[in-house]
């Protein structure tokens, strides 16, 4: 079949991941479009053949879902983020718990899951965002209409979805609280006043990178600049402006980076005013956010998260507890006070350091911290060091656990283990290792992020 064929009056009737939604013909051939809602009833002309699948746009609607909703931001369909902006949050939920209903009822007969912790906040719920520089924007339609050769092409906001050199200019996001649009338009309109470049992805040139905001429920905000290039005048221009224009910011760094991706994970961060971290508070632990620090983004359900890792463990303070994957050791210490010991496990050595550093200003003594491969590690030589566990907690990254690491755990027969995940299909793909030892015996899904299609899901697996 030709890679370019018209199909008329299919329904939409899921959504993929990366904001695909799901359409299939009457023979059966699967259709992954863009901007398209469950229910949609449109005709569908693809361009691209996958293995499984057809890339296609929707070239005509018939008629729309009741599901369907007008997007909240004007740049819905062109930035990378909020891809199910188009459904109504209720649908989306669904959605999300039906995809893990079926996945784990692939592998487990009659799992029961709770239904999904909605968010109550459906904008303005990340505390975490990154913006990158452009001096080649994406052009909307009517700037293209225009054909006017003296657009500014400078721009800051998030990547256009799927092409990793074009940057739509956001005007206003919706998923921080201010000052954070504040801050960005700003340097913007600072940086083109005063005449200093923007990054050119293709051209690996120009001054500004990309400027991450962090913000924490204890109202402290930090921000870090990214500059491609060590110009010390024009850096010292930007930092200063920051500092004198926005007296909010509580910790304000930046750092130098020339390689060809923008992490900074191994880069020297400089603190150029303030502290260089913020903190925040969970229940009554505050723990300290440096700028090269994983923390959940959405801390009002993050808390939610915590609580039922909490109920699912089930602990009466008796209790060696093994925190696999355990970042900064937020549930370690979350946790800490009705078990025995717990022992968190972290591959970054900076997060353990930090984790032991937060414990001790939060008065915990029976918790400890070890830093190295999760895989090598976890091991026979470990357990014989820390002894049996009653309890594992999991909160593995998306690619889910290392092979090893279950191996581990099934020679351990651990009695229980709570299983945190921010990816589904891995999480599904290492129980399907597991369910020979053990039974599924709750399953708690957590919406984190409204309007995409990742969702966070707690199994609780307990010993046959």
């Amino acid at each position: 079949m030709s890679k370019n064929k018209l199909f008329e009056s299919v329904e939409i009737f899921d959504i993929g991941s990366k904001g695909q939604t799901i359409a299939k013909s009457d023979e059966g051939i699967v259709l992954m479009v863009k901007n398209g809602v469950p229910g949609d009833i449109v005709d569908i002309k693809t361009y691209r053949k996958k293995k499984n699948y057809y890339l296609g746009n929707i070239v005509n609607y018939h008629s729309y879902s009741k599901f369907r909703v007008d997007p909240k931001c004007e740049h819905f369909g062109l930035c990378g983020g909020c891809k199910l902006q188009n459904i109504s949050y209720d649908y989306q939920t669904k959605l999300k718990e039906d995809k893990i209903k079926y996945s784990l009822n692939k592998i487990f007969q009659n799992v029961n899951i709770n239904p999904i912790l909605k968010c109550k906040d459906q904008f303005n719920y990340r505390n975490k965002l990154e913006f990158s520089f452009t001096d080649n924007k994406w052009l909307t339609n009517d700037e293209i209409k225009k054909k006017n050769n003296d657009i500014d092409r400078r721009g800051i906001g998030f990547h256009k979805a799927g092409m990793w050199d074009k940057v739509v200019d956001i005007k206003k996001c919706h998923l921080q609280e201010e000052p954070s649009n504040k801050i960005r338009i700003a340097l913007k309109e600072f940086a083109k006043k005063n005449n200093i470049s923007f990054y050119n992805t293709r051209l690996k040139k120009g001054l500004l990178r990309t400027v991450t905001i962090r913000s924490s429920s204890l109202n402290q905000f930090m921000v870090l600049v990214q500059f491609f290039e060590n110009n010390e005048k024009n850096i010292s221009l930007v930092m200063n402006f920051l500092k004198d224009s926005f007296k909010e910011i509580y910790s304000l760094l930046y750092c130098i980076n020339n390689k060809e991706n923008d992490s900074i994970y191994d880069r020297e961060i400089i603190l150029y005013n303030g502290k260089n971290y913020i903190e925040e508070k969970i229940k009554d632990l505050i723990f300290k956010i440096y700028p090269k620090s994983f923390f959940q983004t959405n801390i009002k359900q993050t808390l939610k998260l915590y609580k039922i890792i909490h109920e699912f463990s089930d602990l009466s303070g008796n209790e060696v507890v093994y925190d696999l994957y355990s970042g900064l050791g937020t549930i370690t210490q979350f946790i800490a006070k009705d078990a025995k010991r717990v022992i968190g496990i972290e591959s970054i050595e900076e997060a353990v350091i930090s984790a032991k550093n937060s414990a001790k200003e939060n008065n915990i003594t029976n918790v400890d911290f070890e830093a190295g491969d999760m895989k090598k590690l976890f091991s026979s030589e470990f357990i014989s060091r820390h002894g049996n566990c009653d309890l594992i907690i999991t909160d593995p990254p998306r690619d889910g656990m290392h092979k090893d690491v279950i191996k581990e755990i099934i020679k351990l027969k651990t009695p229980k283990i709570v299983y945190v995940s921010c990816n589904p299909s891995t999480q599904c793909r290492d129980l399907e290792l597991l369910k020979d030892t053990y039974d599924i015996t709750k399953v708690q899904p957590v919406d984190m992020f409204p309007h995409t299609d990742h969702v966070e899901n707690i199994v609780l697996l307990e010993l046959k």
